[in-house]
């Protein structure tokens, strides 16, 4: 169908023509956006997958990741909107896309970031498409030799105590990956304020990432992420407890603001500290590089603005000296976008991979998700390189 459908946008151009008067044609031809399905597809109590599929002109149709933005009916309102007023715009107009929205979604928080991410995700996997070839070539190309990801345990632990973390940890080294982490203190009640019941806790936590460490050995990479718990004072003490872990990084440990409290973290830190999960765009992470706050950024493909935005970032922390590392709990397509995205950032340094959360992940898509070796592996199919499986996605579908 892509093929048949490029031929008409070239006029049905001899073979013998030079690429520029074909690639004028198409430009001349732009395909338009024609309309919008969402799938979602139920995964646990974390939230359900939501995945909208663009349409456009000639049968193609691209996806993208729309998922964990707090308040799925919110999404979903966004992602109507925003698909109407893509309605006849040219799959190229990517640009634009992201300043008409920018408004809406900086008012709109979450729920709106994720919406619009995800629909610049399908218009790149249209993009792709139509002119035959993988998203990250159409980004200047592809300079990291594989993707390497680190399984996020956090998600599929039961129970979340030491031997439950560490079965998980060893289920995901079995499977080939030589980085993982947790998120140990999020049992921690949110507002507790007594002393000894915020120690318990801590101490729990570190037990439980101490059992992870063992079951993991020391050659292999342990991260951990605090989900802002702690308090300065707090988190300063922590990092000494931390230290004999060898870790990889340390996430988060206070709230982002104030940001010097991240960065007073960051400075007296002996492991490298990241962040920054659920900032929006270049200008909201501009403010938390100059501060200092993390020695790798974690924008979220889904949350940050899509592809192309993710890319801009990962450019503002190569200047600022520091690494990119996405945050990306996701689906494989919100894995794949990200992917892309960082396939030719020269400081990419891992990518997350939300491991064990259900059997059916890898048959989610077509060709089914390929981690093996702990890295994604990132074919020169066109676009994104995925398509849905829709009798998975119908198996799995959330209720409405």
């Amino acid at each position: 169908m892509q093929r048949r459908f490029l031929l008409q946008l070239l006029g049905a151009a001899p073979l013998t023509f030079t690429p520029f008067p074909a690639l004028a044609a198409t430009v001349r031809k732009q395909p338009t956006v024609t309309g919008l399905e969402i799938f979602r597809v139920h995964v646990n109590k974390r939230g359900d997958w939501v995945l909208p599929r663009l349409k456009a002109e000639g049968g193609l149709t691209g996806l993208g990741d729309a998922s964990h933005g707090g308040r799925d009916a919110e999404t979903l309102r966004h992602l109507d909107r925003f698909a109407g007023l893509l309605k006849g715009r040219s799959i190229f107009d990517i640009a634009w896309f992201r300043q008409t929205t920018l408004p809406e979604v900086l008012q709109g928080g979450l729920p709106a970031a994720v919406a619009a991410s995800a629909l610049e995700h399908a218009l790149w996997d249209l993009s792709g498409q139509v002119l035959s070839l993988p998203v990250y070539a159409l980004l200047g190309g592809r300079i990291q030799p594989r993707i390497r990801l680190y399984a996020n345990i956090n998600r599929s632990t039961e129970p979340r105590n030491p031997d439950g973390f560490a079965h998980m940890a060893s289920r995901a080294v079995a499977d080939g990956f030589d980085a993982v982490k947790l998120a140990p203190f999020d049992d921690m009640p949110q507002g507790a304020t007594d002393p000894a019941t915020r120690e318990r806790y801590t101490a729990e936590g570190v037990a439980d990432a101490q059992a992870v460490r063992d079951a993991i050995g020391p050659n292999r990479d342990l991260l951990i992420d605090a989900h802002s718990r702690f308090s300065l004072q707090e988190g300063l003490a922590l990092l000494p407890r931390l230290d004999p872990l060898k870790l990889f990084w340390l996430e988060e440990v206070t709230p982002a603001k104030p940001l010097s409290d991240l960065a007073t973290i960051n400075h007296t830190a002996k492991m490298p500290t990241a962040g920054g999960e659920n900032i929006h765009g270049v200008a909201g992470f501009y403010p938390y590089i100059r501060a200092e706050a993390v020695d790798i950024v974690m924008p979220d493909v889904k949350y940050c603005g899509g592809i192309l935005e993710l890319k801009k970032i990962a450019a503002l922390a190569e200047g600022a000296g520091l690494k990119t590392s996405p945050h990306g709990p996701a689906s494989p397509v919100g894995n794949m976008a990200a992917a892309h995205a960082v396939a030719g950032v020269p400081n990419f340094n891992i990518l997350e991979f939300s491991y064990g959360e259900v059997p059916w992940r890898a048959e989610l898509v077509d060709p089914p998700e390929d981690t093996s070796g702990g890295a994604l592996a990132l074919s020169d199919r066109p676009g994104l390189g995925y398509k849905l499986n829709e009798k998975t996605a119908a198996r799995y579908a959330a209720s409405p």
